[in-house]
């Protein structure tokens, strides 16, 4: 079952907007059968410093250029009457955490306290100052029940609703750049039969998002300088190797090693990262393209490594 299912509502759009400090990129899906297959899709970069993704700060210098570029990208891919869209905001702007809870709640008032109180713990901020997406996820060793929460401050997620706005858009689902990244590390046949690793790279950093049984086992946000992005991503690799990859589940040892990842973003040259993982976990996992989550990308010099992110949130669609 797809984690996310309960944050979506029925009909969601078949088109999406993936965000970032570097470019913006939009995408319309179609499916055939067992394969996704992009029907408009186009990116452009943006100039710098026009959106600076951060949790705490403005991110956006001038909200008209930003509109103007974004009516411009539209026009061009033949989406300009394309109203309704999913959004995958920078990754810098948002935070996700899994929250465990010790014991089951009494009632669903005490669940609701119990949550809202490690949610402000975890991120730091007033509840009511923040727009909060939780979703149950599967339960952890132990038997605890376990939630994927994404936040984002409502002050920088209205900076970017204003900007839709003004461009007459509806964006029904707002979620960060990961999640529907993640999406396809937890859809197809194969979903469930290894430990997934999504490293979603952006300028500030990387978010590694580990998956077991199609289902988010650690989120990380990493926040550092782009040359120390590969001593990270060891570190990380490392804490899954001796914290993680050994026998833990009474219904039987899970996966001892990472058999598939998915590299986004800019930040990471592919063949350096499985050389990295192999050397880690004496394994060569599969780093995933877009024919291996059949996905069909429309001929050209678009990247699955850029639109991963919109092309998740619009499949979300046939969820």
């Amino acid at each position: 079952m797809n984690p996310f299912a309960k944050l979506l509502y029925p009909r969601l759009p078949s088109a999406a907007i993936g965000l970032s400090g570097e470019g913006a990129g939009v995408v319309a899906l179609d499916r055939r059968r067992d394969l996704f297959a992009v029907k408009r899709a186009g990116y452009v970069a943006l100039p710098d410093g026009l959106v600076r993704p951060h949790f705490d700060e403005a991110n956006i210098t001038d909200a008209n250029e930003l509109a103007e570029i974004l009516a411009e990208l539209v026009t061009s891919t033949g989406l300009v009457k394309q109203h309704r869209w999913s959004v995958a905001l920078p990754e810098a702007a948002t935070r996700t955490t899994i929250l465990t809870t010790e014991s089951a709640a009494a009632s669903g008032t005490e669940l609701e306290e119990v949550l809202r109180w490690k949610i402000e713990r975890s991120i730091s901020v007033p509840l009511d100052e923040l727009r909060v997406s939780r979703e149950r996820i599967s339960s952890d060793a132990q038997g605890r029940a376990r939630y994927l929460v994404a936040a984002v401050r409502l002050a920088v997620l209205n900076e970017y609703e204003s900007v839709f706005e003004s461009l007459g858009w509806r964006a029904g689902l707002i979620l960060p750049r990961h999640m529907g990244e993640a999406w396809w590390l937890m859809s197809g046949d194969r979903a469930v039969a290894t430990d997934s690793l999504l490293v979603s790279t952006h300028r500030d950093g990387f978010t590694a998002v580990l998956l077991r049984r199609a289902q988010p086992l650690v989120v990380r946000g990493v926040l550092c300088e782009p040359a120390d992005r590969h001593d990270e991503l060891y570190r990380f690799l490392l804490f899954y190797r001796d914290r993680i990859a050994s026998p833990e589940d009474v219904e039987g040892a899970p996966p001892e090693t990472i058999g598939r990842v998915l590299i986004t973003g800019d930040g990471f040259d592919r063949d350096e990262a499985s050389a990295i993982i192999a050397e880690t976990l004496s394994s060569s996992p599969q780093i995933l393209g877009a024919e291996d989550v059949r996905l069909a990308l429309p001929p050209g010099d678009l990247e699955f490594k850029t639109l991963a992110a919109p092309t998740g949130l619009a499949a979300l669609a046939w969820s």
